[in-house]
């Protein structure tokens, strides 16, 4: 199968290149491709995918809410370029796309037909690309994660084991609730998933959620640093630009149905520092 993959050097498209390795894969990222360019749908569309992974995006959070039309620019018009060139090419399209989409006031982990409404400019603009692709295109799978993490990268679990390591205590917030995501295991559950031709709203993520936390405790205690003390705040204690939702855990149900699951996160965060020591 012919599959691009946009954002393909990033912490997710990267992880995506191991999972497809069997595929013809074209690899677009910056500075080489713009998906904001016009005129990359033409030139996408030439490479003839018979399905394309877009990874691509804006993901900085508090970045998204500092600059919203560049998030826009990037997470919808992007996107609308890439489904473009899906629609030219007729290849099927993955959306990756986030649990930042819901408001976070929910009471149980969203489900994948749950209303979104997003709160944030990041969760906006990623809901923005969903219903563009989803207007443009029959062949779309709309995966969403949320807190991703793999070994090798600048992401939460690298920046907690950092920041213990250089102040020896920590500050953790209780009221921001998600599922951790080892993008590995999502990268071979969107394999399989491409296999299928179920086309629709997947909520692929490891079983599970926590607190951020939570989470913290688990990195410090499977990293050898359980002596190090987290002082457990609230969001409001805890300054940052952009509002993340406060409950947002998803849940698996149709990927589920599927037979396609991801295992237990503190499974997978024990696979993280196996292959981070190694």
């Amino acid at each position: 199968m012919r599959i691009v993959i946009t954002g393909a050097l990033g912490q997710l498209g990267t992880a995506m290149q191991g999972a497809l390795a069997k595929h013809d894969l074209v690899l677009v990222d910056i500075p080489d491709w713009d998906i904001t360019d016009p005129q990359s749908v033409p030139r996408m569309a030439g490479l003839k995918p018979e399905v394309v992974i877009h990874c691509a995006a804006m993901t900085d959070v508090d970045g998204c809410t500092r600059n919203p039309d560049l998030a826009y620019h990037v997470n919808a018009f992007g996107t609308q370029n890439v489904a473009l060139a899906c629609q030219q090419a007729g290849a099927a399209m993955v959306h990756m796309s986030t649990n930042e989409v819901f408001s976070g006031n929910a009471s149980l982990p969203y489900r994948e037909f749950d209303t979104p409404l997003a709160i944030n400019p990041y969760g906006a603009s990623k809901l923005a690309a969903e219903q563009i692709a989803a207007r443009l295109l029959h062949k779309l799978y709309v995966v969403r994660i949320s807190w991703l993490f793999a070994p090798g990268w600048n992401n939460f679990v690298s920046k907690i084991v950092a920041l213990a390591d250089k102040h020896g205590q920590l500050q953790v917030v209780t009221d921001e609730v998600a599922n951790p995501t080892y993008a590995p295991d999502l990268a071979a559950a969107v394999a399989r998933l491409i296999q299928t031709g179920h086309y629709g709203i997947y909520h692929l993520v490891n079983e599970g959620y926590c607190s951020r936390y939570e989470f913290v405790v688990e990195i410090l205690q499977q990293s050898g640093r359980e002596h190090i003390p987290v002082k457990p705040i609230t969001s409001d204690k805890f300054q940052r630009a952009s509002t993340p939702p406060p409950f947002a855990p998803l849940r698996n149900t149709i990927g589920a149905e599927l037979g396609i699951t991801l295992r237990p996160w503190q499974e997978a965060l024990a696979d993280y520092f196996a292959e981070r020591s190694g």
